[in-house]
């Protein structure tokens, strides 16, 4: 009787330099996980919503805890914050951030679009 295959693993994660690149890792991670909820074209005028989250992270990358920093103006997209926070979820555990120098955090600005839709706003550079 042939031995069983081995349990497919997770492709590694790559280790970020510094903030900056994880940072940017870290949105393309929100990309990936949310693939029929994130657009990456041009940005359109004006914005359904901009809601700011920060995540704290655990050494390993996985989520700690998300705060709210900022929830968007209009009464019609103030949804799209818990839209924001179940990307963060879906996206989770992050590349692992224990190398990198505390705190272990980060800030995303989510860009939505009239139909749900976001863009981390750290790709738009």
């Amino acid at each position: 009787m042939p031995a069983p295959a081995p349990a497919p693993t997770k492709p590694a994660q790559p280790l970020a330099r510094d903030w900056k690149e994880y940072h940017r890792l870290a949105a393309q991670r929100l990309v990936m996980a949310n693939p029929d909820r994130t657009f990456m074209g041009t940005v359109s005028d004006p914005l359904k919503g901009i809601p700011i989250l920060e995540v704290e992270l655990n050494g390993d990358g996985s989520v700690r805890q998300i705060k709210v920093q900022r929830r968007p103006r209009p009464a019609d997209a103030q949804h799209t914050t818990q839209l924001a926070i179940d990307a963060v979820r879906r996206a989770a555990p992050f590349p692992p951030v224990s190398h990198l120098p505390k705190p272990w955090a980060y800030t995303e600005v989510f860009l939505f679009q009239d139909d749900d839709r976001f863009k981390p706003r750290t790709l738009d550079d």
